[in-house]
């Protein structure tokens, strides 16, 4: 009985938090990880990268649901949230998002003294993102910088030094989420809009909106192409990922216009899954052989 309880309220958290959505950005960081150690690092450093990762991708996305609790509750598309619905209370969801955001400041300790000086650059951008849609349209953006945070943060644990690869990377990670988050968002117009809220599809329609992602993409696009160019380890497999995820970006906007946003979720969510996918295994395929 009391494991069945557990499992139900970890069930719960994944819930809170889409869990499931946790590869997004984390492809990412697992390529910066091995492209800086040219291979795989100590089997510690893995250990605090991904307790990094975790702590501030489950504390944010938790802290989220509760600063956007009231917004969350009157959209019909998130009103069956936990919150709005009542079936977590705010104080647990923030005791919950504290314990997650310990864990990242305690990951950053044990990886070296540069990624613990700047951990809170970082818990402050994983916090005020959920504020932004409030007061400018460039949330889309913020939201990328902060995804953005895991590729660099991965190379920083590794060398402890900038270089221009992890930051290439970076950008492209930004503009890719920032392009789908966009895409994600267009649904929401009519109640953004009546509602006060900022984002590219209110700001510039969402035709325009939809434009303004697809280039994002090309550039995210071409900043991978750089990567590979810049990276020794990164040959034929990569090249073929680089392929497949195109691929994946024509598909994504064949999805969705202006007039028909009915596979907005599987355009900005289910096919970004497989773009995150693509780049970790071709990209780990090449660095590895």
């Amino acid at each position: 009985m009391v494991f069945h309880k557990i499992a139900e309220k970890i069930k719960a958290y994944g819930k809170l938090v889409m869990f499931s959505h946790t590869i997004f950005s984390f492809s990412f960081a697992l390529v910066s990880m091995v492209l800086a150690a040219r291979g795989l690092p100590s089997l510690s450093t893995v250990f605090w990268i991904v307790v990094c990762f975790l702590g501030a991708r489950t504390g944010a996305n938790a802290i989220n649901r509760v600063i956007d609790a009231k917004i969350d509750a009157g959209n019909p598309r998130t009103a069956n949230r936990q919150i709005p619905k009542g079936e977590m209370k705010k104080g647990e969801v923030v005791a919950f998002t504290a314990f997650c955001f310990f864990l990242m400041l305690l990951g950053a300790y044990q990886l070296n003294w540069l990624c613990f000086a700047l951990s809170p650059a970082a818990l402050f951008l994983l916090i005020i993102y959920s504020y932004t849609k409030r007061f400018t349209f460039l949330c889309h953006l913020i939201l990328g910088v902060t995804c953005a945070c895991a590729p660099i943060g991965a190379w920083l644990a590794v060398t402890g030094k900038f270089s221009l690869i992890p930051l290439v990377m970076g950008c492209a990670n930004t503009l890719w989420v920032a392009g789908f988050d966009i895409i994600y968002g267009s649904q929401d117009y009519e109640f953004d809009k009546a509602n006060g809220l900022h984002s590219i599809p209110v700001t510039f329609g969402v035709k325009y909106a939809l434009l303004i992602a697809m280039m994002f993409h090309i550039v995210t696009l071409l900043c991978l192409v750089v990567i590979g160019i810049l990276t020794p380890q990164f040959g034929v497999f990569y090249d073929i990922g680089l392929g497949i995820i195109t691929v994946l970006f024509l598909a994504e906007y064949r999805m969705v216009s202006p007039d028909n946003l009915t596979h907005v979720n599987i355009a900005s969510y289910s096919v970004n899954q497989l773009v995150s996918l693509t780049l970790l295994f071709f990209g780990l395929l090449d660095a590895f052989f």
